[in-house]
């Protein structure tokens, strides 16, 4: 199957779960303040800002090195991001449900600490299985994830060839599409986790080299960001796990 010419993924923009999330570990809370469901969380302002400083970054790209298409998860925070991010671009965009962020089941809405409390025997099962095969009640492991990104790059391979293609989505996406592209193992995936955390509008990229084959060109990388002023942010997903 043909390769692409080139694969990006944004993180989505600040959203407001994201600066609930950090504001209910620093305080030691259980449980996060959200006032929507995870598919329809808003970006913040600062997030909206960060999205439109993306725009700018995609529009200052030469013509042959401009996305030919942009893929979206559904979830609300990328969908208003990628609408602010290719506003004017003219880059034609869907949206794949398989970019979805992970699903946190039973999990979902607490923090560390409130998982701790309220559910210790997962608690102690996640730091038995580690936290690449973990699949809390209701929810997905990183496997998971990794198996519905395997079908849409398929998909994009075999739809795209030889084309550059934009995603937008979420944090473990971005580390997992590492996994998948560059052939990385568990233990060289769990090592990023442990050492980066995925910049709100960051991008990550590959392009193919001489014999056709993805290789990493940019990761998490918020230069755009500085050089149009708008604020980087690193703020977690809203991820209930103990660490």
């Amino acid at each position: 199957m043909a390769e692409l010419g080139a694969l990006w993924i944004v993180r989505h923009g600040e959203s407001t779960a994201n600066v609930a999330a950090s504001t209910a570990e620093a305080a030691g809370a259980e449980l996060i303040d959200l006032t929507h469901r995870d598919a329809d969380v808003p970006l913040s302002d600062t997030g909206e800002e960060q999205a439109r400083a993306t725009a700018r970054w995609l529009a200052g790209l030469p013509a042959g090195q401009r996305p030919d298409v942009a893929v979206v998860s559904p979830y609300l925070r990328a969908v208003r991001t990628a609408e602010l991010a290719l506003a004017g671009t003219g880059i034609p965009a869907s949206v794949d449900e398989r970019l979805r962020d992970r699903e946190l089941g039973i999990l979902d809405g607490l923090t560390g600490h409130g998982v701790a409390r309220r559910f210790p025997d997962e608690a102690a099962r996640r730091q038995r299985l580690g936290k690449f095969y973990y699949r809390p009640p209701g929810g997905e492991s990183w496997t998971d994830v990794a198996l519905r990104l395997r079908t849409l790059l398929g998909d994009l391979r075999r739809d795209h060839p030889g084309r550059r293609v934009l995603l937008f989505g979420h944090d473990a996406l971005v580390f997992l599409l590492r996994y998948l592209v560059e052939g990385l193992s568990e233990a060289e995936l769990m090592g990023l986790t442990r050492k980066h955390v995925i910049a709100n509008c960051s991008v990550t990229g590959w392009s193919a080299d001489a014999t056709g084959r993805l290789v990493p060109q940019t990761f998490n990388d918020v230069t755009h960001l500085h050089a149009q002023g708008a604020p980087p942010t690193t703020e977690d997903e809203i991820h209930a796990e103990p660490v």
